[in-house]
């Protein structure tokens, strides 16, 4: 028995990976390599000493999907690939829903037709919108979400509670996480986008020298120092996180959510500090527009995480930001350095 990770190639994806070889799972990973590429899988497979499969393939191709189905014995599937920049996704909807929703359902089809029906989904605090105020916490109303990618999120979480309430034999278990930061203590795996969209690679970047000063978006949020408060989660966190998904899914039914986050919100600037703090090297910044689609505030209640899978964020900020110097400082070029 193999667990099925889509957009296994990516940040969160690969560290995944390497938590779940760990925990002794059998794996096959499927990308398109849109926004990351293999040689995160092969220094997964260094770091693990293990073997796995990987493949090429878009969640939007039905055919190649199943060709890996029925070449696997495929006992669950964590669901990471996507879409997931939130500027871009104001800008191109379109292109969000067709690949993010579109995607999803072709996959979950070749799911069913497989005799797979046990999902773990990769979703995210923005379906929470601007109306609930924080810590959010999972039983919260959803539905006003600020931004194409949000929505995605939230339409596939609706499309995955119906797909369980028109048949009980799914388990399905939706993680809402927060702002994943940090990289593998090995320095050999960690966030390398070919296209930056979040704040820490941007801050990582600085610091090397590969720009100039960091843009803030906005410092006239009702914070206390303007700009956006997030909570910051440690990648390696989060994929421990997953690891207890997958083991809380396999032997049951139904749908559960739970927030991955650590519970404290940390400022834009509070994490530039913080970075320059621990690792010596100044960040400079300028204050640009807000981005379309941003809230002020965002950060977990994760006691639900507690107190039914066990889970709990152990890294702090400094450690986060160790780990992604640590990561930069190696791979100046990510994983073409």
């Amino acid at each position: 028995m193999s667990i099925l990770i889509t957009g296994g190639a990516g940040y969160i994806g690969s560290h995944t990976c390497v938590e779940l070889l760990s925990a002794g799972y059998d794996i096959v990973v499927i990308d398109n390599y849109s926004n990351s590429c293999n040689e995160s899988l092969e220094r997964v497979k260094k770091i693990s000493g293990k073997e796995f499969s990987y493949y090429e393939c878009d969640i939007r191709n039905k055919e190649g999907l199943d060709k890996i189905f029925k070449e696997h014995n495929i006992e669950a599937v964590i669901h990471f690939a996507g879409l997931k920049a939130v500027g871009e996704s104001c800008q191109k909807p379109l292109e969000y829903y067709d690949n993010n929703i579109g995607g999803t359902i072709a996959l979950v089809e070749v799911m069913r037709n497989n005799g797979c029906k046990k999902m773990v989904f990769s979703s995210s605090a923005t379906v929470y919108g601007e109306e609930n105020q924080v810590p959010f916490i999972e039983t919260m109303k959803t539905g006003t979400t600020t931004n194409p990618y949000g929505t995605t999120k939230l339409y596939i979480e609706n499309i995955l509670k119906d797909i369980y309430a028109a048949d009980n034999e799914w388990s399905i278990v939706l993680l809402r996480y927060f702002n994943p930061v940090g990289a593998h203590i090995s320095g050999l795996i960690g966030e390398a986008p070919s296209f930056p969209n979040n704040l820490m690679p941007y801050i990582s970047q600085v610091a090397v020298g590969k720009r100039e000063f960091l843009s803030v978006f906005g410092n006239n949020y009702p914070t206390p120092d303007g700009t956006g408060v997030r909570d910051y989660i440690h990648v390696v966190d989060l994929a421990l996180g997953h690891v207890k998904a997958i083991d809380f899914a396999l032997p049951r039914t139904g749908v559960e959510i739970f927030n991955l986050g650590t519970g404290n919100g940390t400022s834009v600037l509070g994490l530039v500090k913080a970075f320059e703090e621990a690792t010596g090297v100044p960040v400079p910044y300028k204050i640009v527009e807000p981005r379309a689609g941003d809230v002020a505030y965002s950060y977990a209640n994760a006691q639900k995480a507690l107190d039914i899978l066990g889970w709990k964020a152990e890294r702090d900020v400094t450690k986060m930001c160790e780990d992604t110097w640590r990561w930069q400082k190696n791979n100046p070029n990510g994983y073409n350095s």
